[in-house]
């Protein structure tokens, strides 16, 4: 959002804004294409590349596996299975709105008002933080 001081100004703005942006979205970068190219066709970095990815792929799993254990290890009501059934760098927790903004505004801990959060920004000492927190909203607000 740009303020502007009138809707005329506003225009201007806008479509100088669009000059400069427009590019960005219809011709993206060419760098990040180059250096998957490298990586992919060059055997040895193919290969550390990919032990770097399942390095990666396990933490995200351990991860997910430490907060199961943590919110189970707290007796949050309900089934929290979903958490080391999902894949990927996010999950959704199941929170809701209210229960999000719980966690936000006590624990300073943020996510998506659905509740999707970061696995992947998440180290083995936030975990027992954040299980905390997802125990206090859940038991606190329905």
């Amino acid at each position: 959002t740009i303020v502007c001081e009138s809707e005329e100004v506003a225009k201007k703005v806008k479509s100088q804004a669009l000059v400069v942006v427009r590019p960005m979205y219809l011709s993206p970068p060419i760098h990040g294409a180059s250096i998957v190219t490298t990586i992919l066709k060059n055997s040895d970095m193919y290969k550390d590349w990919t032990i770097e990815l399942k390095g990666m792929v396990n933490r995200i799993l351990s991860t997910r596996q430490q907060l199961y254990e943590a919110i189970q290890a707290r007796g949050t009501p309900g089934d929290w299975s979903h958490i080391i059934k999902q894949i990927g760098m996010f999950s959704f927790t199941g929170l809701n709105e209210k229960q999000v903004r719980l966690i936000a505004k006590e624990y300073h801990i943020y996510m998506t008002y659905n509740g999707r959060i970061s696995i992947a920004g998440l180290s083995s000492k936030t975990v027992p933080q954040l299980a905390d927190a997802i125990h206090a909203a859940v038991t606190r607000i329905a």
